[in-house]
C-alpha cells in the first residue's frame, strides 16, 4: 500500500499543515470518531437483529 517514503511525506506535510502541537489533538479526535463509529455499527446491528427476530416471532405466529 504505503511504503516508508511515502509514510514520511505524509507525515511530513500534517506536521506543516497542523503543527506539532495539534497532531496530537487531532490523532485522539480522530481515535474518538473511529471508536463512536464503531459502537454506532454495533448499535444498529443489534437492532437489526433484535428486529430481525420480532419480524420471526409475528411471523411463526401467524
Amino acid at each position: 500500500m504505503l511504503g516508508g517514503n511515502e509514510v514520511i511525506i505524509v507525515v511530513a506535510v500534517i506536521l506543516l499543515l497542523f503543527g506539532s502541537s495539534q497532531v496530537p489533538k487531532l490523532a485522539r479526535n480522530l481515535g474518538k470518531a473511529q471508536k463512536e463509529f464503531k459502537d454506532g455499527l454495533d448499535q444498529g446491528k443489534a437492532e437489526s437483529a433484535e428486529a430481525g427476530a420480532d419480524d420471526e416471532k409475528s411471523s411463526a405466529g401467524s
